[in-house]
């Protein structure tokens, strides 16, 4: 996402827009997510699956740029690199969480029984396909961007950070809302410093695959 991606224009009207659709969105979120967390467990990546698929699909519709990436060899490095400090960073968090949240350890071990039951296979075939990439083109992509063209880039990605840890309260489950708002947090200051959205999706996807299925942190 370059800087000239956030630089506010001057046209008031634009900018208003530019707030009614920001909230639009962040509510049709809301409403995805709930759907999401809310079913049964038995069907929950189908569910996340629809709610990247029309919030992934909207950001496309709705943002021209983001319909003419290019990714490049450089993104893959890029992604990588952060998704590793990001792991890292979680690895601390699960220890911290065990140890001082009343019911770290049991909210964790709940995150990772979404997995129970299921083809590891088809799940991170959706997550490299669908929900990565989609939750990246929305909440960096589409909602960050729209909250910065009026009050600048790291208030926009402080509000979208707060956002998408926010639509994780429908999951009832407070380590996830506190580890939704660090990788949202972690993503939208590397946005606004100017990170290509083709690495970030880089990095929310190989983040994914490592932390579900590759190296959980709790088998640390």
């Amino acid at each position: 996402m370059t800087d000239a991606a956030l630089t506010p224009p001057p046209d008031s009207d634009f900018l208003v827009r530019s707030d009614a659709e920001a909230v639009a969105a962040l509510w049709l979120a809301a409403a995805c997510f709930a759907f999401t967390f809310r079913g049964p467990k038995s069907s929950f990546w189908r569910r996340m699956t629809a709610t990247g698929a029309i919030l992934g699909s909207l950001s496309l519709a709705s943002q021209p740029g983001l319909r003419r990436m290019h990714p490049q060899p450089r993104h893959l490095l890029e992604g990588a690199a952060s998704a590793a400090g990001l792991y890292a960073i979680f690895q601390v968090g699960d220890l911290m969480a065990r140890r001082i949240m009343p019911n770290g350890a049991g909210d964790i071990d709940a995150i990772y029984d979404l997995r129970s039951d299921q083809d590891e296979r088809v799940i991170a075939a959706r997550l490299v396909a669908v929900i990565g990439p989609a939750e990246e083109l929305f909440w960096r992509g589409f909602l960050q961007e729209r909250l910065s063209r009026r009050r600048g880039r790291w208030a926009g990605a402080a509000l979208a950070s707060a956002a998408y840890a926010g639509v994780h309260l429908a999951s009832g489950n407070p380590t996830l809302v506190g580890a939704a708002g660090v990788a949202g947090a972690y993503w939208s200051v590397l946005a606004a410093a100017g990170v290509d959205v083709e690495s970030l999706i880089v990095s929310h996807v190989l983040w994914d695959i490592v932390i579900f299925l590759v190296a959980p942190t709790s088998s640390l």
